[in-house]
C-alpha cells in the first residue's frame, strides 16, 4: 500500500502529525513525500520569498535522503495524477486555515475521491487550530488580549513524536519545479536569508532559548540588539512548529517567557482572525466609510527605498531590502508612516512587504498592517499616529540601528542620528530630506479619521 504526504506549510520532519498519519496509512508500503510548485502562487512570489521557500525545500529534500518528489503545476490536476501514478490509497495533508488554501483543498479533495482514493488531514500550522478558540457564546474573539487568555487555557497537545526511519519512495521530480527552484536560488541581488532547514532552526531556537530569552521583554523593542527570536521565518513554512517552541518553555516562567508566550499568540490570533474573516486577507476587517486615501507615487517609492527622510523609516526600509527581514517595532513605524503620514491605503505596503519578507506571513502581515492603519482589530485606531523621530530616540536611543543602515548618518553620535536637520553637519553625506512634515501629516490623519467617525 502506497501513501502521499503533500507538504505546504509543514517542510520538517520533527513534530510532524500528518507525516506519521501518512507513514503509519502505508503499512508495509511505500511513502511518497511531495511538494507541488504551483505557478499561479509562484509567480505572484517576489524572489525573496521564492529563494527561502526554495532553500527551505532543498534542505527538506536532502534530509528525506533525496526522496522529496516536486511537482509543478496546479494540485488540482497534478496530486491526482501523483496518487494515481504511485497506486496510492491516500493523500495526507496538514490542514489548511487561509481562504485560498481551503479553496484548493476541497477542490483536490473531490478529485481524489472520484478516484476511490483517501483525504486526511491531521493537525495545523498552528498549536490551536483556528476556529478552536471562542468565548462563551461560541463566538470568536474579536480582540487580542481575551483570544491570548482563552488560547492559554484551552491549551495544546504534546509535539508528535519523530519518525526513526521512513519508507520513502521517490515518485520523480518534474523538470519544471527543479528549474523553478534552481532559477529561484540563483536570483540576482537576493538578500542574507537565514540559514535554511529544520537543523538551523532548531540551532538557531536553541540559541534564543539560552541566551536571550531571560531578557526577552526587555531587549525585543531595541532593534538594534539582535535579541529577538527571528523564529517567524522558519515558522512561515512551517519548518519547525510552534507546538514545538511552546512545549520547550513549558517549564518556564516570568515576564519574559509570557512575553514571548504572547508573540506565539499574536500569529496564532491573526490566523483565527483570518479563518473567521476570509475577506479580511486584503480588504478592511473593519471599514470605515468615507475614508479618503492618497496615491503619491514618488513618496511610495521613497519609502520602499528608504529614501523619506525620518531616519528610523529609511533604516527600517533598508535593513527589510538587505535581510528579507525588518524588525517588529520598526515595522509598526514604518507601517505607520505609509498610512498615516502619507495617507496611504494599508495593501500597497503589505504587498511590499510580502514581496520582500522571507516570515512574510499573510494573516500576521495583513492583519499587522491594518492593526497599525486602524482598520483591524484595534478599538481605538484613530488615537495611534506614531512619531518617526520619537519612536526612533526611544527604542534605538543611541543611534545604533539608524546607523547601522543609514551610512550617510554615521557621522552622528547618539540620538544626533534621528534628527539629522538640528545639525549644520547633518546633511553633510547625502541623506535626504524630509519628504512630509509629521506634525502637519498627523493632524492630516486624525481629521480623515475624525470625519469617518461621524
Amino acid at each position: 500500500m502506497t501513501s502521499v504526504l503533500w507538504l505546504r506549510r509543514d517542510l520538517r520532519r520533527r513534530d510532524h502529525p500528518a507525516l506519521l498519519a501518512a507513514r503509519d496509512a502505508a503499512g508495509d508500503g511505500d511513502l511518497v513525500v511531495a511538494f507541488v510548485v504551483d505557478p499561479r502562487l509562484w509567480e505572484g512570489g517576489g524572489p525573496v520569498r521564492k529563494a527561502w521557500l526554495a532553500a527551505n525545500l532543498r534542505a527538506l529534500d536532502e534530509s528525506l535522503d533525496g526522496n522529496l518528489t516536486l511537482l509543478h503545476g496546479d494540485p488540482r490536476t497534478v496530486v491526482p495524477e501523483l496518487a494515481s501514478r504511485v497506486e496510492a490509497s491516500s493523500v495526507h495533508v496538514t490542514r489548511e486555515t487561509t481562504p485560498s488554501g481551503v479553496r484548493r483543498d476541497e477542490a483536490v479533495k473531490k478529485a481524489l475521491e472520484g478516484d476511490d482514493v483517501e483525504w486526511v488531514e491531521t493537525g495545523t500550522p498552528y498549536a490551536v487550530g483556528p476556529g478552536l478558540v471562542v468565548n462563551g457564546s461560541g463566538e470568536p474573539y474579536k480582540v487580542f488580549t481575551p483570544f491570548s487568555k482563552a488560547w492559554r487555557k484551552h491549551g495544546w497537545p504534546d509535539p508528535a513524536s519523530t519518525p526513526r526511519t521512513l519508507p520513502l519512495r521517490h515518485a520523480r521530480n518534474d523538470a519544471d519545479a527543479t528549474k523553478a527552484l534552481d532559477d529561484a536560488l540563483s536570483a540576482s541581488d537576493l538578500p542574507d536569508l537565514p540559514a535554511p532547514g529544520e537543523e538551523a532552526a532548531l540551532r538557531r531556537w536553541r540559541s534564543f532559548r539560552d541566551e536571550d530569552l531571560a531578557d526577552y521583554d526587555g531587549q525585543r523593542d531595541d532593534p538594534a540588539a539582535d535579541a529577538t527570536s527571528r523564529m517567524s521565518a522558519y515558522l512561515k513554512l512551517g519548518v519547525v512548529h510552534p507546538r514545538t517552541l511552546l512545549h520547550d518553555i513549558a517549564d518556564r516562567s516570568g515576564n519574559d517567557v509570557e512575553t514571548y508566550r504572547d508573540e506565539l499568540a499574536w500569529r496564532e490570533f491573526y490566523a483565527d482572525v483570518l479563518h473567521q474573516n476570509p475577506r479580511s486577507a486584503w480588504h478592511d476587517l473593519r471599514p470605515m466609510s468615507g475614508m479618503r486615501y492618497d496615491e503619491p507615487e514618488d513618496a511610495i517609492e521613497a519609502w520602499k527605498k528608504g529614501e523619506t527622510g525620518y531616519p528610523v523609516v529609511d533604516a527600517g526600509m533598508r535593513q527589510l531590502l538587505a535581510e528579507g527581514w525588518m524588525h517588529n517595532r520598526v515595522r509598526m513605524i514604518t507601517a505607520s508612516f505609509l498610512t498615516k503620514d502619507l495617507h496611504v491605503w494599508w495593501p500597497v505596503g503589505a504587498r511590499h512587504f510580502l514581496d520582500h519578507l522571507c516570515d512574510g506571513d499573510l494573516a500576521s502581515n495583513n492583519h499587522g498592517w491594518q492593526w497599525v492603519a486602524g482598520t483591524g482589530t484595534d478599538a481605538s485606531p484613530y488615537f495611534r499616529v506614531f512619531n518617526p523621530v520619537t519612536q526612533g530616540q526611544k527604542f534605538d536611543p543611541s543611534g545604533e540601528y539608524v546607523r547601522r543602515w543609514v551610512p550617510e548618518l554615521r557621522h552622528l553620535s547618539g540620538k544626533a542620528a534621528h534628527e539629522p536637520w538640528e545639525h549644520e553637519d547633518g546633511y553633510a553625506h547625502g541623506y535626504h530630506e524630509r519628504i512630509v512634515d509629521h506634525k502637519e501629516e498627523r493632524q492630516e490623519a486624525l481629521d480623515r479619521y475624525e470625519k469617518t467617525r461621524r
